[in-house]
């Protein structure tokens, strides 16, 4: 017969029996778990489990009322995905486009869970590479005039795409605070790690005129408070007194694309669950 994979995410108050009632539940229903974690914090008293089962076909209505009845017993917040569903995407970008270039190779490439619907720029620069992978760009100027016209043209492509992922490759555009909470918890930045140090423009220079020996990046989900969101990836690289401000900028750009990737994977696949200003992951 044929069989469905599922992804249930769920986090709750943590106490006795949660693992129990979930794998009974599952059981009952001819669930086979194929994969499954879980974690408590005792800071905050709060359980987090994410678990992929798979079983022959079922009403996912039907299940999803099933198991809003499981979750109201123990106050949970949950989600529940069929795994073999791409996330649709849409993907912001200003005139930096290491991380648009790697995104896109790596979604072509079978790597990334998603799916690239549409590619927004307040430059002209990357039509043509958008048009190499076959998505649909949309230039839409940013001016203080127009910034409000603009943010409504970008959340209305996002939402007639159905994008269940925004990611800001390297869109230097500061989101207002009314798109920041229509985007919350589905908007994934990236930015250097200097920060709070080395604002504005030039970091790279910047970090260089100070002799820095570690440069990083970090991705976050997007929130009002400007680059300070729940982390979901950072990294670092070395560097040292032999380093160009090219050297330091090329590797910075390698970094910034690799932990972008990563976080856009581990969302993807429904791998991070937010506990406050941090983030449980499941990798």
């Amino acid at each position: 017969m044929t069989t469905t994979a599922y992804i249930l995410t769920l986090s709750c108050p943590d106490r006795t029996g949660i693992v129990h009632a979930v794998s009974g539940f599952l059981l009952e229903r001819g669930g086979n778990i194929e994969e499954a974690a879980q974690f408590n914090d005792p800071g905050t008293g709060l359980f987090f489990m994410r678990v992929r089962f798979a079983c022959t076909a079922h009403d996912e209505t039907a299940l999803r009322m099933q198991i809003g009845v499981l979750a109201g017993s123990f106050a949970m917040n949950w989600q529940l995905h069929a795994a073999a569903v791409p996330m649709k995407t849409v993907i912001l970008v200003s005139k930096d486009g290491h991380c648009l270039n790697d995104l896109l190779f790596r979604w072509k490439s079978g790597h990334l869970a998603i799916d690239v619907r549409a590619i927004v720029s307040n430059h002209r620069d990357f039509y043509q590479l958008a048009a190499s992978y076959n998505v649909p760009f949309h230039h839409i100027p940013v001016t203080a005039a127009t910034k409000a016209q603009a943010e409504a043209k970008q959340l209305e492509i996002v939402e007639a795409e159905g994008a269940e992922l925004v990611v800001l490759a390297r869109y230097m555009q500061i989101l207002s605070n009314g798109l920041c909470e229509s985007l919350a918890g589905r908007a994934i930045n990236i930015h250097h790690s200097f920060l709070p140090s080395f604002k504005g423009a030039k970091p790279y220079y910047q970090a260089h005129d100070r002799g820095v020996k570690l440069i990083g990046a970090t991705a976050h989900y997007v929130t009002a408070d400007l680059d300070e969101g729940p982390i979901i990836e950072q990294d670092v690289a070395r560097a040292d007194h032999t380093d160009t401000v090219d050297d330091l900028t090329a590797r910075g750009r390698d970094t910034e694309s690799q932990v972008l990737a990563r976080a856009v994977k581990w969302h993807s696949e429904h791998r991070v669950l937010l506990n406050g200003h941090r983030t449980v992951i499941f990798k």
